[in-house]
């Protein structure tokens, strides 16, 4: 197979750019996580695909970032990246110390929610209205890596922690202004 490589594919390649350039690989990240079903839809692909890397990908299907890149760069027809970043690794760390169960204010469990919905739209509103200090609780079943990244941008500290296989909860508080 020739190599295409008019659009290089790196763990900060956005998921709509590499699926615009290369339509064929929606079926390789369909099939590498059940998490990338959701880029069927076409509302959630275009939403999705404009703020999520291939980074942030690999962090929401659970898988390393060095895999993702290279299985898709392989498929058209480009050298190995080499990498050595595991799953999620940026997005989980030890608690905080700002971390304070008794602080939670709003608590949104996705899990049993709709499957075509990206929770961020709700997350980012009710966020808005947390008072310093104050912390909101958003309990999934993926790592909602491209959220997370929108968050910490805007300002809020954010932690995660794995409490189970199908359970990731993410904290978000406006920070206390002392």
């Amino acid at each position: 197979m020739p190599q295409r490589d008019d659009l290089p594919i790196l763990p900060s390649t956005g998921i709509g750019e590499l699926l615009e350039r290369y339509p064929e690989l929606e079926d390789v990240l369909i099939g590498m996580a059940p998490a990338f079903r959701k880029l069927k839809n076409p509302i959630l692909r275009k939403s999705v695909g404009r703020v999520a890397s291939l980074r942030q990908a690999a962090a929401v299907g659970g898988l390393p970032v060095a895999d993702l890149v290279n299985r898709l760069r392989s498929a058209v027809g480009q050298k190995v990246f080499v990498s050595g970043d595991e799953a999620g690794a940026p997005y989980f760390g030890n608690k905080p110390q700002w971390f304070d169960a008794s602080k939670i204010a709003i608590s949104i469990d996705e899990r049993g929610g709709d499957p075509n919905k990206m929770p961020i739209a709700e997350v980012l509103q009710e966020a808005q209205h947390l008072k310093s200090g104050q912390i909101l609780e958003l309990i999934t079943g993926f790592l909602p890596a491209p959220g997370i990244d929108i968050l910490k941008k805007k300002g809020f500290t954010v932690w995660t922690v794995r409490k189970a296989p199908e359970c990731i909860c993410t904290y978000i508080s406006k920070p206390s202004l002392s």
